[in-house]
Formats: C-alpha cells, structure tokens, sequence
C-alpha cells in the first residue's frame, strides 16, 4: 500500500491532532496507564484464545457424539418399520416397533438439531480469530507507540562503597582542616 493516501495537509492535521493527544496522555500520567494496558494484552488474547480453542473441542466433542449416536438411532428406526410391516404382526410386538419408531425419529430429530446448533462454533470462532488479530495489531501498535514516545529509562549509577579509604584516596588532614574551616567551624 502506498504510504501517501491522504493529501500531506490532512497528513500533517493528523499527525498533529495525534501528538496533542500524546502530550495530554503524558500529563494526564494515562502513558503509564497505556504500559499497562501493553502489559495485560497478551494475557487477554491469551485468555480468549483459550475460549476459542475449549469452543471448539466442546463442539467437536458433541459432533462425535451425535456422529455416533445417528447410526443406533437409523437402525432402530429401521427395524421398527421392518416388524410393523411385518404381516400381521402380534399385538406386543406391534407397540414395540410403534414405540421404537416414535422414538428413534425422535432422538434422530434431536440429534440432528443438535449438530446443527453446533455451527455457532464456527461462526464463535471466527470472531474470536478476528478479535485476537486486532488485539494483536492494537498491541503492536501501542508498544510502537510507547518505544517511540517513552523517555529511556534512566541509568542509576551503582552507589559509592562507603568505608575506610585507600591511602591514596583519603582526605589529608590539611584538606578536613580547610572544610571545616569552609563551613564556619
């Protein structure tokens, strides 16, 4: 993509309105509230990538599940009709098959609603994919933002060994005489 998109006015506008809102996050103190914010992004997108990936081993369990159900269910429905058309079949055996049929229809109904529910994974987890892209941008971003805008750290100099002193550094006795006499003493 071409860098130059917008006129260099609207450009300039835009970088303007942008270092505005910079310098009024730094006094507002909100730069350190934006460090944060870097800081807990990867745990957020962590967290929902989770839900993304438990959503989906839930429903690709369920699926198995029905997968493994639909067989039974076609069988008994089938051997339901299979004594039914049977002639004539005995009065016992007859509400057998009735009641199998009834139910076998049923649960395969069931079933297949079931599997069918199952398709709010796909589409969950395609916002859950989109979701953790932008947050992974927005994050990028923000951390560019704070290298590019954040003072560097400032380097504290190791403290001074406090202790007896080398002869060759010691304070000669002339040299104590004339502070003290410096300080009015």
């Amino acid at each position: 993509m071409s860098q130059n998109l917008m006129p260099d006015d609207t450009r300039q506008q835009l970088g303007g309105i942008v270092r505005q809102l910079h310098d009024a996050l730094q006094t507002l103190g909100y730069d350190a509230v934006l460090h944060e914010v870097t800081q807990e992004i990867p745990d957020a997108r962590e967290r929902l990538a989770y839900v993304g990936a438990m959503t989906e081993q839930a429903a690709d369990r369920v699926l198995t599940l029905v997968d493994m159900a639909k067989p039974e269910c076609s069988s008994l429905l089938e051997e339901g009709r299979a004594l039914l058309a049977a002639d004539p079949p005995p009065d016992q055996l007859k509400a057998f098959a009735e009641r199998s049929v009834e139910v076998a229809s049923l649960q395969q109904d069931a079933l297949n609603d079931i599997m069918m529910a199952q398709d709010f994974q796909d589409l969950s987890g395609q916002v859950i994919n989109k979701v953790i892209k932008i947050i992974s941008r927005t994050e990028k971003q923000l951390l560019e933002l704070l290298v590019h805008h954040t003072p560097a750290p400032k380097i504290e100099t190791p403290a001074k060994l406090e202790g007896p002193q080398t002869p060759d550094k010691a304070m000669k006795q002339d040299d104590v005489d004339d502070l003290l006499a410096s300080l009015g003493f």
